[in-house]
């Protein structure tokens, strides 16, 4: 009778020559397997960025009216109070970015302290993808998930304050980089806290701050707090959008506020990769 099962499964393998080499003593010695190419940054960061802006599609979409209603409450709140000028440009700037702030500095940290503290960055320690990508990702998914609500906090506030919407293309440029500087610091406060309820307060403080410090008028600031103001990450894209408001623009002021809000964006975000590596090999 054939036997229809081979003869290997029987017998074991039969091993080739190119199979081992023999040492110095006889034995076969196994040959160690070539190693899988390390994953490159941006195909990864892509990667992850399609990710996590599917599950924010789909999990903060709730949260995002709530921050868009929240910034245009506050500017008719305000209109009660300031009339035009400086104050109102200041008002609707703050109220724009106070959108990503909401989202990208707040949520980002609830998220990442709530991945430490259920034990997801054990997940992504094993994908084959630089620390970089896990945190450049998910900051560019919360950021860009700002985009709708920060553009019609500033249309209404520019209408409700009678404030030119010409150069309201500069949000083109201050959306993403405030959003990379707020979103690197609530990456870190999520990854830095031993707790994620501590991750959670540092959110919610963060997002306070930018609300006072960015919506309030700087000259109404006593100084003490207003040197706490220049420390605010996303004050420097508030100040962008303030001038963008006036008839005839200062772009040279305007351009360094963005490089400004552009560096410490980096800074932050390199301070959160840092953090994320800290976290995942504890």
């Amino acid at each position: 009778m054939t036997s229809i099962v081979p003869a290997q499964a029987v017998t074991g393998p039969v091993r080739t020559a190119d199979d081992g080499r023999t040492g110095r003593d006889g034995q076969d010695e196994a040959v160690p397997a070539p190693l899988a190419p390390r994953a490159r940054l941006f195909p990864s960061l892509a990667a992850v960025y399609r990710a996590q802006l599917s599950r924010a599609r789909v999990a903060r979409i709730p949260l995002l009216f709530v921050a868009t209603f929240q910034s245009v409450g506050i500017m008719v709140l305000m209109r009660g109070v300031v009339d035009g000028g400086s104050e109102a440009r200041a008002v609707v700037a703050g109220s724009s970015v106070l959108v990503v702030a909401f989202v990208a500095l707040n949520l980002l940290a609830q998220y990442f302290g709530q991945l430490r503290a259920g034990g997801g960055l054990d997940h992504y320690a094993t994908l084959p993808v630089p620390p970089a990508a896990v945190v450049l990702g998910a900051a560019g998914a919360y950021a860009s998930f700002t985009v709708p609500g920060t553009i019609v906090t500033a249309v209404a506030g520019s209408v409700l304050f009678g404030l030119p919407l010409t150069h309201l293309w500069v949000l083109v440029a201050v959306i993403p980089l405030s959003g990379a500087a707020l979103s690197g610091l609530g990456a870190a406060m999520g990854l830095l806290a031993p707790r994620q309820e501590l991750a959670t307060l540092l959110g919610q403080l963060g997002m306070s701050a930018a609300l006072l410090l960015g919506v309030l008028p700087a000259d109404r600031l006593p100084g003490p707090i207003g040197w706490a103001r220049d420390l605010m990450p996303s004050t420097y894209g508030v100040e962008a959008l303030s001038r963008s408001f006036d008839a005839h623009p200062d772009w040279a002021v305007v351009a360094l506020d963005l490089a400004v809000c552009a560096v410490v964006g980096v800074l932050s975000l390199a301070a959160a990769t840092w953090a994320y590596r800290r976290a995942a090999v504890r």
